[in-house]
């Protein structure tokens, strides 16, 4: 089931699906919330960018939700800066592929979520990161990490929280990153 019409969105063409998470907990006849969202794998001196919960102590790559009049890249850009502080350089950005995520819902009985990844370099300037409310509660802390320690500890999170599908997303597009990397 497509979570949107592309055109509703923008006129970039569809990236490639990398994979699906269904948690098959919801009523498949039930109101649907959509809400997609684009995400930055920024990778420099081995290290990814990413944003650690110091709360919950998980790592996520930066991203976020695509605001209405907004483009896919145009989203990720705007996400970069809000979360870790960098500057994306519009002309090094690439598609990496997309996640597509359907769940029960907090507040509709479906949450639909496609996951638009890609590629990008980042200026050297860096400017503190603007979290929103739940994003401070969330003890954000933008930082680069060694992939496979991001992937360590996201594994022992989802091991504790597996209901987590934000998490589980994020922990399987790293290790694909590492087998990308490892080739």
């Amino acid at each position: 089931m497509p979570a949107w019409n592309e055109a509703d969105i923008d006129e970039e063409r569809v990236v490639r699906l990398l994979f699906e998470i269904d948690k098959k907990d919801y009523d498949p006849d039930g109101k649907a919330f959509v809400r997609p969202s684009s995400r930055a794998i920024i990778l420099k001196n081995g290290k990814i960018a990413v944003i650690y919960s110091q709360k919950h102590r998980y790592y996520k790559i930066p991203g976020g939700g695509i605001e209405p009049g907004e483009n896919k890249i145009d989203a990720m850009i705007r996400e970069v800066k809000e979360e870790v502080g960098l500057t994306v350089i519009p002309e090094s950005v690439a598609e990496f592929g997309y996640v597509h995520r359907i769940q029960k819902g907090k507040h509709e009985p479906v949450f639909i979520q496609d996951n638009f990844y890609y590629l990008c370099d980042v200026t050297e300037g860096l400017v503190p990161p603007q979290f929103t409310e739940n994003e401070k509660k969330e003890e954000f802390v933008p930082c680069f990490v060694d992939l496979d320690e991001a992937i360590r500890v996201n594994e022992e999170y989802v091991k504790e929280n597996s209901y987590d599908s934000m998490i589980e997303r994020e922990l399987r597009v790293m290790k694909m990153l590492a087998d990308i990397q490892e080739t």
